[in-house]
């Protein structure tokens, strides 16, 4: 028995935009909204659990507008919480369908049928991902060279610790591009930018570089600002000029190379 998890009237599950670009960068974002379906209530969390960092990367969907304008890169973004489904999970693991995020139980995903796990991945994360593949495909028929950048951003504390990076470039076995986009952003003396953590890329925590960067041998790479520094207005347009600036000389210093 198959269900029906959005209403009509309700957003399509991707924002996209500049299909046509002319930028050799396609941008994800991953986690872009805290938006839950109408037919799953609030989870059973209370308000303010869901403008936090569990239910959302603050700040990345601005962020990644911000640079998709200025390089004319397509952008494609997930339109729902990463609490109804997290779209950089295989849907095959436990966390896919988080029960406790950080610290938090999620009451609205525990015991969970069959049908009401499909739903979530039949009309969320698949959309969201045949958007992506689709998008690449494009380019690939025409031969339009393609740079992948996953926009995230993390919590500026994490289970009661305070992070003291700004940034964190991550990726997974291919660190080519990822390393010119390090050097970078570490000219910046102020700036403390990490190298692949808090957090790194895996085929077991992470869908959206293995499958369709490293898949097709593309360049890529993830970045994490902290949430903090891009909560306003005024921080995502710094960060966003700042990773244009990033992206065009990585990408310079990568051809060279």
């Amino acid at each position: 028995m198959s269900l029906q998890l959005l209403a009509p009237g309700e957003p399509a599950p991707v924002f996209a935009c500049r299909r046509g670009g002319k930028s050799s960068f396609v941008i994800t974002v991953d986690h872009a909204s805290r938006r839950i379906p109408r037919h799953l209530g609030d989870l059973g969390l209370l308000p303010a659990d869901l403008v936090r960092h569990i239910a959302w990367d603050i700040g990345a969907f601005e962020v990644a507008q911000q640079v998709s304008a200025i390089l004319d890169a397509p952008l494609v973004a997930q339109n729902y919480s990463r609490l109804v489904i997290d779209c950089n999970r295989d849907p095959k693991v436990e966390t896919s369908i988080p029960r406790i995020s950080e610290l938090r139980e999620i009451p609205g995903n525990i015991g969970l049928s069959a049908a009401e796990i499909a739903a979530r991945r039949a009309e969320i994360f698949d959309p969201y991902h045949w958007r992506i593949r689709e998008l690449l495909d494009g380019r690939q028929a025409i031969g339009h060279r393609t740079i992948l950048v996953a926009q995230h951003t993390m919590t500026d504390v994490y289970k009661s610790e305070r992070r003291r990076m700004h940034a964190a470039v991550l990726y997974n076995r291919d660190r080519r591009f990822a390393g010119a986009v390090l050097e970078m952003l570490r000219r910046e003396q102020h700036l403390i930018i990490a190298d692949n953590e808090p957090y790194f890329v895996s085929d077991e925590t992470d869908y959206t570089i293995p499958h369709h960067a490293e898949a097709r041998l593309l360049p890529y790479v993830e970045l994490e600002v902290r949430q903090d520094l891009v909560s306003d207005e005024a921080g995502q347009a710094e960060w966003g000029q700042r990773i244009d600036r990033v992206l065009k000389d990585a990408q310079r210093a990568f051809q060279i190379s």
